[in-house]
């Protein structure tokens, strides 16, 4: 039953899914969005990457704790109202942001960001997610998870092309 689905251990979903490029397929929460930026992959993955600067461009987001982006490194952030602890999983400069988060203690979730810069110099940005934790789909849904995506993209073509 997918309302009481709890995923793998929070350590599995970033050994074996985060790191090898896979999200969590089983889980109930899941979306993908992406949005062409015109502007190069360098200048896209600044802005991801300064994530002190995110309130900068992105409004709904601000880091409380943050060292060095690595894989494996982890920070803390909040996220329209809610406390994430997350751990990077794969950080490849120009090409892809992921890790994986635990949120309220119980709802883990990999993120996902890929750039893609396409012949003519702008950039392809993909966010993929997945969710799980028990109780999770009685009051969290997949169009809102896709609308927060579609959201965060806006704001970061507006910054990358400002």
């Amino acid at each position: 039953m997918k309302v009481l689905y709890a995923g793998p251990s929070i350590e599995r979903l970033h050994e074996e899914y985060a790191k090898k490029g896979r999200l969590d397929d089983n889980a109930p929460l899941r979306a993908s969005s992406s949005i062409f930026i015109d502007a190069p992959a360098a200048k896209v993955w600044k802005l991801l990457a300064d994530m002190r600067n995110w309130p900068d461009w992105r409004s709904d987001a601000h880091v409380v704790e943050l060292g060095e982006i690595k894989p494996d490194a982890t920070f803390r952030w909040n996220i329209r109202g809610s406390a994430i602890r997350s751990t990077f999983a794969v950080v490849e400069p120009e090409r892809e942001l992921t890790w994986t988060g635990v949120a309220m203690g119980c709802f883990k979730a990999i993120d996902r960001m890929r750039l893609d810069e396409t012949p003519d110099g702008r950039t392809r940005v993909t966010i993929e997610e997945s969710m799980s934790g028990p109780l999770l789909t009685l009051f969290y849904s997949n169009a809102k998870l896709r609308q927060g995506h579609d959201d965060m993209l806006r704001m970061l073509k507006t910054a990358a092309e400002g």
